[in-house]
């Protein structure tokens, strides 16, 4: 019978060298040690796009794709997590969207917010375990592209992120009740560009841009409302990197300092504390947004 995920396997997208490249890399969450070449995503994504999985799927939508100058991308694309292969086509977005963030629980997956110039404030929902395109689901409390996302098995976050100036607003969904985000609290600080990713209690986010690079990471209780405390510090200041989890640790993968960083670097998501070294991606890039079958989404 076909395996129900579960495995601890942490994917990694495409995004820029920079110059762009459509690699997608896995790792298994609970060891240490370089990632490997999972196959190739049916896009060159740059510049972000939304990230998220089921237990056995996991989705990228949107992103600036190349040739330069590029556009603005609609496509989602699948992969299934527990055999190595290519992505293939899902769907489409209402809009095309670069630096949109994403998150999920077991069933569906949401993105939310994105744009080059003007931004938005959409959210969109999928059901991950068929094909099709994106509906509506509500709107953020504010636009803003470059958050960062994480969920527990009921509740989505959309943290930072920016449009006419930085933003420390931390929004709240209930994943699978549709309508407009609610406001959960604030972060320390008011970063774009930063990574988030959870267990099912606590939410992290990290890196990012305000507007130099930061290498602050945040915690939140998911199941409260209130603002993020201090939980450490990444190796480098670094935006741009991708994020994912499991029950027990928070891996964060690329970004730039603004060299194109190929480190992989975890946290124990139950405590606080540093960064610790993972290994590394197979190609150095910033944007490699990432996923997991067994991140906090999902109980």
């Amino acid at each position: 019978t076909e395996y129900r995920g579960g495995r601890g396997r942490g994917v990694f997208g495409s995004g820029a060298t920079p110059s762009g490249t459509n690699v997608i890399d896995m790792i298994e969450i609970a060891t240490t040690g370089d990632a490997i070449d999972f196959g190739d995503d049916t896009l060159v994504r740059q510049e972000g796009n939304a990230s998220f999985a089921s237990a056995t799927r996991g989705c990228f939508c949107g992103g600036l794709i190349t040739p330069s100058p590029g556009a603005n991308t609609s496509n989602i694309a699948y992969v299934t997590i527990p055999s190595q292969g290519g992505a293939s086509d899902f769907g489409d977005l209402a809009t095309a969207q670069q630096r949109n963030a994403g998150l999920s629980d077991s069933t569906r997956g949401i993105s939310a917010g994105g744009g080059d110039g003007p931004r938005t404030d959409a959210i969109e929902f999928v059901t991950i375990a068929t094909t099709g395109n994106g509906s509506d689901f509500g709107t953020l409390s504010k636009i803003r592209a470059g958050m960062g996302a994480c969920a527990s098995p009921t509740r989505g976050l959309f943290a930072g992120g920016n449009d006419s100036s930085n933003e420390n607003i931390i929004d709240f969904i209930t994943i699978q009740t549709k309508g407009n985000a609610e406001t959960f609290g604030n972060l320390t600080d008011d970063p774009n560009s930063l990574a988030g990713c959870s267990n099912s209690t606590r939410g992290l986010f990290a890196g990012g841009q305000n507007p130099s690079n930061v290498n602050t990471i945040e915690y939140v209780t998911i199941a409260t409302l209130g603002n993020s405390a201090d939980f450490g510090d990444l190796a480098n200041a670094t935006d741009y990197l991708g994020a994912c989890a499991s029950a027990t640790r928070g891996v964060f993968g690329g970004g730039q300092t603004p060299t194109k960083l190929d480190t992989i670097q975890y946290v124990t998501i139950a405590t606080t504390g540093n960064t610790v070294d993972f290994g590394n991606l197979t190609v150095a890039r910033r944007f490699c947004m990432g996923l997991s079958d067994v991140h906090g989404g999902l109980g």
